[in-house]
């Protein structure tokens, strides 16, 4: 079902988009958080059309990350008939906006500058294969920045919140 407000596409949906030649591809980088630990490894891209930009990288989680989380994994695929779920492809996506990182060319690695490790192994994930939907978004964002609570008038096409600091390097 195509989702007519959908403005998020993932960089290899658009055929005709392509990065600008002065920003990095990180598609395939590993990112990690401030304290060098690892977090996955860039997957794609999601653009916002409208405004033509980059606004999340999308993440494929660690095993050791996930693994950190096993107890409560274990609880879920308890309700969850024993189909162990999270460790296949499945929930092992979580989104990344754009102007929370920082990237190291010379490295290629992303660092997530301001969001801890604990964060990112609690934040809710989602399965590449069913996408994501405004909702999961708003909840990724709470989780991310507590602060910006959506109820507090956050809208994930405000350009400020996307201020892509840097696509570069310091």
């Amino acid at each position: 079902m195509e989702n007519k407000d959908k403005n998020l596409y993932r960089l290899d949906e658009l055929s005709n988009y392509k990065i600008a030649s002065n920003y990095s591809d990180v598609r395939g980088w590993m990112i990690v958080d401030a304290d060098n630990r690892t977090i996955g490894k860039i997957d794609n891209l999601w653009v916002n059309k409208d405004m033509q930009r980059v606004v999340y990288l999308d993440v494929k989680l660690d095993k050791g990350l996930i693994d950190d989380n096993r107890n409560e994994v274990r609880d879920v695929i308890a309700n969850d008939n024993g189909k162990e779920f999270i460790y296949k492809e499945g929930d092992s996506h979580i989104i990344i906006p754009i102007g929370s990182v920082s990237i190291n060319k010379d490295t290629k690695i992303v660092m997530a500058n301001s969001i801890g490790y604990d964060t990112f192994r609690n934040t809710s994930r989602y399965n590449r294969q069913y996408n994501f939907d405004r909702e999961y978004e708003r909840k990724v964002m709470k989780s991310y920045y507590p602060e910006n609570d959506p109820e507090s008038g956050y809208d994930s096409n405000d350009d400020a919140f996307y201020n892509r600091r840097e696509f570069d390097n310091h």
